[in-house]
């Protein structure tokens, strides 16, 4: 038990290390930000529409176990089993379309009674219009829903103060389509 509270505690710093790097700027120009140019700007809405590519194994794999409660093996649910990915997003469904950044999260199966994720996601641009920006995401993934939806907290460089609705299903086994609405400044 000693175990999984080291491992939960290692991923929420693995985590919480690139929100707190993510502002590049650094403080000053922050609080500069805050103080000076947000009075200024007005609130917009972005649509973001790509694709999330899930490995579980195999070559490739991009979703790794980390630990597992001691019912995990006898909970219908697989309860207290947790992952972690660094997946790859696309424009496209096909894994090898053009590739516009990383999705890096935690999940991990968080009910009892249903097949039930609690997800922690930072979707991290690398190419276009938002490279360099973030998006967090957090909420729960009722897997057997054919469509679902969480909630987005927060954001980094262009979505800043970021809040919105990701929706989002499967394309595929291991490939999800997200469509986020998102308000930002």
């Amino acid at each position: 038990m000693k175990k999984e509270h080291v491992m939960l505690m290692l991923c929420t710093i693995v985590i919480a290390i690139p929100l707190v790097q993510s502002v590049s700027e650094g403080p000053k120009a922050v609080q500069t930000w805050f103080k000076q140019e947000l009075p200024l700007k007005k609130q917009k809405v972005t649509n973001l529409h790509f694709y999330f590519h899930d490995a579980l194994g195999g070559q490739g794999q991009t979703a790794y176990p980390v630990f597992q409660s001691n019912i995990t093996s006898t909970s219908i649910t697989g309860f207290g089993l947790a992952f972690m990915f660094d997946n790859p997003m696309t424009v496209g469904p096909d894994p090898q379309s053009m590739k516009i950044g990383r999705g890096q999260g935690f999940a991990g199966a968080a009910s009892l009674e249903k097949q039930r994720f609690l997800m922690n996601l930072n979707f991290v641009f690398t190419q276009g219009r938002f490279n360099g920006s973030t998006l967090q995401v957090l909420g729960t993934n009722p897997i057997q829903n054919q469509v679902r939806e969480m909630s987005v907290v927060g954001g980094t460089g262009i979505f800043r103060l970021a809040r919105g609705i990701a929706t989002y299903r499967n394309e595929t086994s291991s490939t999800i389509e997200y469509d986020i609405a998102v308000l930002h400044y």
